[in-house]
Formats: C-alpha cells, sequence, structure tokens
C-alpha cells in the first residue's frame, strides 16, 4: 500500500511544484497585501522554473502536467498583473485588464496539444519586465505609470501575436543550472540595488531587441501572405 502512494507523489512532484507556485498569491488579499508583490513575483518565477526542471530530471513529463502548469500561470500572473494594475489605478489599471486578457489567450492557446511553440513572449516575460519595472522607479522615485503601460502594451502584442522572439534571456537558460542562475539574477536584482539596472537592462534589451527582430519579419510574412 506505501508504494503507489510514494510513486504517486514522485509522479506529480512537478504539478505540486506549480500549484505551490500560485497558493501563496492569497497574500496579496491581506489590507496590507501589496508590500508581498516583489517576493511574490520571484517565488512564482522560481517555482514556475522549477517545476520545469523536476518534470524533465525525473522524466515525469505529462500532457496533464504541462496543461496545469499553463492555467497555473494564467492565474498567477493574471493576479500579479491585476494587483498591480489595481495599486497604481488610472490608465495602468486599463492596461492591466488587456494585459490580463493576453495572458489568458497565451495560455488557452498553450493548452491545445497542436499549438506552434517557439513563437511570443511567455506569460513569465512580462513579470520579469514588471518586476524590473517596480524595482527601478522604487529606487529613483519615478512614476511607475507610464513604464508599466508600455511593458503590459508590448507584451500583450507578444503574448497574442505569433511572432518570433529569438534572444530571450530565460528561453535561452536549457539547463538546470542556466535556469537557476536566471532566478539568481533576479534575486539580486530585488536585494543588490547596485546591480539592479544591469540586469534589468539586460533582460528588458534583449526582449525589445527581438521584439524588434521578430515584429519586423512577421509584419513581412504577413505582407507576403496578403500579397
Amino acid at each position: 500500500m506505501e508504494k503507489p502512494q510514494k510513486n504517486f507523489l514522485y509522479r506529480n512532484l512537478a504539478n505540486i511544484a506549480s500549484i505551490i507556485g500560485v497558493l501563496p498569491l492569497i497574500l496579496l488579499f491581506l489590507e496590507d497585501g501589496y508590500r508581498y508583490l516583489i517576493p511574490l513575483i520571484i517565488f512564482n518565477n522560481v517555482m514556475d522554473d522549477l517545476d520545469g526542471i523536476l518534470a524533465a530530471k525525473l522524466h515525469i513529463r505529462s500532457r496533464f502536467g504541462a496543461d496545469l502548469d499553463n492555467v497555473c500561470d494564467a492565474v498567477a500572473h493574471g493576479v500579479l498583473v491585476l494587483a498591480v494594475g489595481a495599486h497604481v489605478g488610472g490608465l495602468v489599471l486599463g492596461m492591466s485588464m488587456i494585459a490580463a486578457t493576453s495572458i489568458i489567450l497565451r495560455a488557452t492557446s498553450r493548452v491545445n496539444p497542436d499549438a506552434v511553440s517557439g513563437v511570443g513572449s511567455p506569460t513569465n516575460e512580462l513579470m520579469r519586465h514588471m518586476l524590473f519595472v517596480l524595482l527601478l522607479t522604487h529606487m529613483y522615485d519615478v512614476d511607475p505609470g507610464l513604464y508599466l503601460i508600455l511593458i503590459f502594451l508590448l507584451h500583450s502584442i507578444t503574448m497574442t501575436f505569433p511572432i518570433k522572439l529569438p534572444i530571450l534571456i530565460r528561453a535561452l537558460a536549457k539547463t538546470a543550472t542556466a535556469t537557476i542562475c536566471v532566478n539568481l539574477a533576479l534575486v539580486a536584482a530585488w536585494l543588490i540595488p547596485a546591480i539592479t539596472p544591469l540586469i534589468a537592462m539586460a533582460f528588458i534589451g534583449t526582449y525589445l531587441y527581438s521584439f524588434l527582430i521578430g515584429g519586423t519579419q512577421w509584419l513581412q510574412g504577413t505582407g507576403k501572405e496578403n500579397a
């Protein structure tokens, strides 16, 4: 009786990590819950990467696990975006609703087993950029509104349209070690303000470059199809 239970837990370790990455978001619903936003973004990113590492290293990948991961991403990232939008208010709130809708559409499309992979930006990329905007604007005492609107707008486009983004840092991290380094960089950006601008520049700069190259190629391809 004991062995099947262990096997069940073993097979679902990655799924457990996916769910654990979402549950602490309940803190955002406390009266002063917004102060937990930064660590919650980082924690969710770590757990989202951990479930993938566990699934690969333990050979427990499954269609259910992939779908669960996408559902957890849609819930967690939608909540985080809307929490920021509600806190800042105004146009940022409206743009956060559009970004949350794009997150849901992105996650839903990935549940489709016939979906084309390797295009568009993952919802986690938006979480990382939102993290950097919040850290930098707090550091330099700048209103984050305009910058949040810009990243919500750009990511709403790249999450929705099949644009190839060739050099996203996280996408290039193919090994467990590289993935761990990406997450350590996020923690360092939070805890060591002196290097926050450099880390932010690396992540956002490669995204903007990829957006420029991929967006141009997508527009050219669309133009040829319509010709």
